[in-house]
């Protein structure tokens, strides 16, 4: 694998990981920036000494990358990357997977008729203890699974929004805390358990509401096929940013991750598997497994075939985020009430 020429759109909080992630893989090397806001375009031009560009097509057509990684608002994901994906160009797309319905079924569109490969960035499910949970439930020796529970305690406060607007607005973020943050925590529970069948659910807002239009506090009740029901809760109202917490209970065991994976079996055994790597700093809690994913992303590039989480997979988290949007803001315009069209129309493993 050489030769890959990689560039950054969206130069924001989470271009570090894709900037970090890229120096760790073999043959590739970042040829350009791009960002609308001239001072962040500036100090990361600056910073990674390549170009810069306040426009993404001006980019494709000067810089001539074979990958971008597209760290933007939500609201341009899907334009960006099906612009990429026309031109032959490989997307790593942060999460989510677009704002609405409509520029996710386009993604999956473009996607679809493009010689080029996507990634959507649910990294978490690269990380060792999720990896071996998957492993354990997926070869049945652990029993059926009866359901799971998982809880996203964390801490926003309104400099975060004032910091970034379009967080904390229904038109460029899509949403608020289902899709900003926990969306991760959705994402690895219908991974886990199985794919979701029914959603009940509500979002509001508890603790931004001067602040924000979008919600910081949502639960939910989920129905997997097979008949398993898993619970979850999450908010941004915490005094913290607590690890994430996801217990799955089994005929057998069960398994709890928090960080490490713990799984308790009926007699009474205990095996363990520890995270690889240990997240530092501020930002910790982000987890540690972005570098793993583009990895493996960029290793997928001489080979057939689409990257297991492309848009199809990545609207089975999104899709029941749109469900518990629907239940909780029907009177939203753009929040059309329909069935659940995509949640099993695939569920991957790598």
């Amino acid at each position: 694998m050489t030769g890959y020429r990689a560039a950054i759109i969206g130069c924001g909080d989470i271009s570090a990981l894709h900037l970090a992630a890229i120096t760790t893989v073999a043959g590739a090397h970042l040829v350009a920036v791009c960002d609308t806001d001239p001072g962040r375009l500036a100090a990361a031009s600056v910073a990674n000494g390549v170009p810069g560009f306040a426009d993404h097509l001006a980019l494709f057509d000067e810089a001539r990358p074979d990958v971008v990684h597209v760290c933007t608002p939500h609201s341009t994901h899907a334009a960006i990357a099906a612009d990429a994906l026309q031109r032959g160009i490989h997307v790593v797309l942060e999460k989510p997977v677009a704002h609405t319905r409509d520029e996710a079924a386009r993604l999956v569109d473009a996607a679809k008729a493009s010689r080029a490969k996507i990634a959507i960035c649910f990294q978490n499910r690269y990380n060792a203890p999720v990896r071996a949970a998957h492993l354990a439930l997926s070869t049945g020796e652990l029993g059926r699974v009866l359901g799971s529970s998982a809880t996203v305690l964390w801490h926003r406060a309104a400099a975060y929004y004032l910091d970034r607007p379009w967080r904390g607005r229904w038109s460029t973020g899509g949403g608020g805390l289902l899709m900003n943050q926990a969306i991760h925590t959705v994402d690895l529970v219908q991974w886990l358990v199985g794919p979701v069948t029914s959603v009940r659910g509500n979002a509001s807002t508890r603790h931004l509401d001067d602040v924000i239009e979008v919600e910081d506090t949502a639960e939910m009740v989920l129905t997997h096929e097979g008949g398993a029901r898993s619970v979850l809760y999450a908010t941004l109202g915490h005094a913290s940013n607590a690890p994430v917490d996801i217990e799955i209970v089994t005929e057998k065991a069960t398994l709890h991750l928090r960080g490490d994976l713990t799984v308790t079996h009926a007699d009474g055994t205990v095996d363990t598997v520890a995270e690889v790597a240990t997240a530092t700093g501020e930002r910790a809690y982000w987890g540690v497994s972005h570098e793993l994913l583009i990895q493996d992303f960029y290793s997928s590039l001489a080979e057939d075939g689409m990257f297991w989480i492309d848009p199809v997979a990545a609207r089975a988290s999104f899709e029941i985020v749109q469900e518990v949007y629907d239940q909780s803001y029907p009177q939203r315009a753009d929040r059309a009430v329909s069935p659940l069209p995509d949640i099993t129309e695939r569920n991957l493993q790598p």
